[in-house]
């Protein structure tokens, strides 16, 4: 692709998610005077040092808030001013989809927090999350797109999804939709969750399924006639790098694969049994072996401790490890942050489980609890490293010494 800044009168810039402000940054660096304006929109507790050019905003997530919501105003303001001699840069990154709230009008902001905190603690995948996000917003599923139109858009897609789908990073502000009305709806009878969601979004779904209010934009729309969608980043990508790392440092080392998902236990146990069978027979990979895994797992919540998928990964890990000498787990998520704490992740070895024990660290209770963060909070195991300016998934890596 190539698009010569020539052509145009104006250039703007709108940033969302984890990873906003490096990925807003950058191109103001890059743009320097160029770009007349912009909006960058982020997670509470990751902007770090003001823009020159762009308004910056934090917001909630993974649950959306007000903030949320006028920043979507915003955006919708900006795209308003746009003509065809204009060029929209669009930065988006995971977490977008809950940072850019833009709830139809007709569902309140509370219903919408409502339905994403019943889809999460049901541990329904980011795809049929996001499935149901598209129809229940004005910029999501193509909407941005098409509010910009007839101005030429380019996406920067850091991408925190299996597969890299375009319609799903970010809920595919800039990409055309697939899914369906019917699609959500079909999501929430999934989880058996159609009687508890708020009746403004029952309503809202259960009319676009009839064709009472349009679908959102699909492929073919000319919405997307002068749309480019670029993939910069991606769980691929980061795996091998850390795969060049372990094999500088004398690992032999096995990438297995990218596009891990499921409930986060028991994905955990498969992977502890691949390091048992290392430290045992150095199959698959002999020792010293590094194993590495990413994708993005998913946490059936039924207990009312603190956590996140990594925290809950290792933890598993840890039960099933236990014993094993010079063998370690560690699961985090690239963003810097495992669900609603301030920790990455948790590093599991052979001892954990004897650690616990000395202090009366019941295991399997903080498992059955989702209490994961408590429990690796008391062994001084969880890994915090803050905001890391990415968000590629996550990453589970198993060494065998």
């Amino acid at each position: 692709m190539h698009l010569p800044l020539t052509l145009f009168d104006r250039i703007f810039l709108v940033a969302a998610g984890k990873a906003a402000p490096r990925m807003a940054a950058t191109i103001e660096q890059i743009l320097g005077p160029l770009l007349s304006g912009g909006i960058v929109v982020t997670k509470r507790g990751h902007l770090s040092a003001p823009f020159k050019t762009c308004h910056a905003i934090e917001a909630g997530h993974p649950v959306p808030d007000e903030a949320g919501l006028n920043a979507a105003e915003l955006v919708r303001d900006l795209l308003r001013e746009l003509n065809a001699r204009d060029l929209l840069i669009v930065a988006v990154s995971g977490g977008a989809s809950a940072l850019l709230s833009a709830p139809c009008r007709s569902i309140p902001l509370a219903g919408k927090q409502r339905a994403t905190s019943l889809l999460l603690r049901a541990g329904a995948s980011i795809t049929e999350l996001n499935t149901i996000r598209k129809h229940l917003s004005f910029l999501k599923g193509g909407g941005l797109a098409a509010l910009a139109y007839p101005a030429t858009v380019v996406g920067f897609l850091l991408s925190d999804v299996i597969g890299d789908p375009l319609d799903v990073i970010g809920s595919g502000l800039t990409a055309p939709d697939p899914s369906t009305f019917a699609d959500a709806l079909a999501i929430l009878e999934k989880y058996e969750l159609t009687s508890q969601v708020p009746a403004p979004v029952r309503d809202h779904l259960t009319a676009g399924a009839a064709g009472i209010i349009p679908e959102t934009p699909k492929p073919g729309s000319p919405v997307f006639a002068n749309v480019h969608n670029v993939i910069v980043g991606s769980n691929e990508q980061a795996l091998a790098a850390a795969a060049r790392k372990a094999n500088e440092l004398n690992y032999r080392t096995l990438v297995l694969s990218s596009t891990l998902y499921g409930e986060s236990r028991e994905v955990a146990r498969v992977h502890a049994q691949i390091l048992r069978q290392i430290t045992r027979t150095g199959q698959p990979v002999p020792r010293p072996a590094c194993v590495l895994a990413g994708g993005e797992t998913t946490v059936t919540v039924k207990g009312h401790g603190k956590g996140g998928r990594n925290q809950e990964f290792a933890l598993a890990a840890a039960i099933d490890i236990a014993g094993f000498d010079r063998a370690l787990v560690l699961s985090c998520g690239t963003d810097g942050t495992d669900g609603p704490t301030d920790a990455a992740g948790a590093i599991a070895t052979g001892d954990t489980i004897l650690r616990a024990a000395g202090l009366g660290l019941d295991p399997l209770c903080y498992l059955a609890a989702n209490d994961s963060y408590t429990f690796f909070d008391r062994l001084g195991d969880l890994l915090k490293t803050g905001p890391t300016g990415t968000n590629v998934m996550d990453i589970h890596i198993l060494l065998a010494g």
